[in-house]
């Protein structure tokens, strides 16, 4: 069973990845998605929109990391995980249907705990022992899980203002958070790695008061 469904996910995302075919460098179906959305968008989830989930994501070139449509996904996303609606500590392009490597990370290990946006961005070491913690996912309510993590990561980023590539070196809370979000742009969910998952009433309880409709247009 567990094969099939391995199967199925693959089939879906090669199907999603021929409808992204790209035209000019962003797909038709990546301009609409960002063009059309709100200030708050759609957040992909389990099981029905497994397709874009699932998809390894692919980076921007130096003229997509410096058009306004990169600048409006962006803004979108940070709007998105930060709305009382959604209330994360990070979210990634593709919950947002958007098969690129683009994460927004809320930096609780710096001063006013900002949210930051890191295109490009890969996870080149992990550091330091595995630890077990809780985890949830936007895109996965209202399950809650406990996943084996590094307690620090070695990140690399593209600058989208120089185009210069940054390593930073990131431990704690915030390297979970890190490799959560990385994980998505590789079509893996935390899921994929918990020892245990379980239903999260409280969260099931406060989802339940807002809208989550999926457009007719994504």
């Amino acid at each position: 069973m567990k094969t099939t469904r391995i199967i199925l996910a693959a089939i879906a995302a090669m199907l999603f990845i021929a409808s992204c075919a790209e035209q000019g460098g962003w797909s038709e179906r990546e301009k609409i998605i960002i063009e059309r959305s709100g200030s708050v968008m759609y957040v992909a989830v389990m099981p029905e929109d497994s397709a874009v989930l699932r998809t390894p994501c692919a980076d921007f070139t130096d003229e997509q990391l410096s058009s306004e449509l990169f600048n409006t996904l962006k803004d979108k996303m940070m709007s998105t995980v930060t709305d009382p609606s959604q209330d994360g500590v990070g979210i990634a392009a593709p919950q947002v249907g958007i098969s690129r490597r683009l994460i927004v990370v809320q930096r609780l290990d710096k001063e006013g705990e900002p949210f930051e946006a890191y295109a490009n961005i890969r996870i080149d070491s992990l550091l330091g022992p595995t630890v077990l913690g809780p985890e949830g996912c936007l895109s996965i309510p209202p399950y809650r899980g406990i996943v084996p993590r590094a307690e620090g990561v070695v990140i690399s980023y593209t600058d989208p203002a120089t185009k210069e590539m940054v390593v930073e070196e990131i431990s704690g809370y915030t390297a979970i958070i890190f490799q959560h979000e990385c994980d998505h742009l590789d079509g893996i969910l935390y899921t994929d790695r918990a020892d245990t998952v379980f239903v999260n009433d409280a969260w099931a309880l406060e989802r339940s008061s807002h809208s989550y409709s999926r457009p007719t247009w994504w």
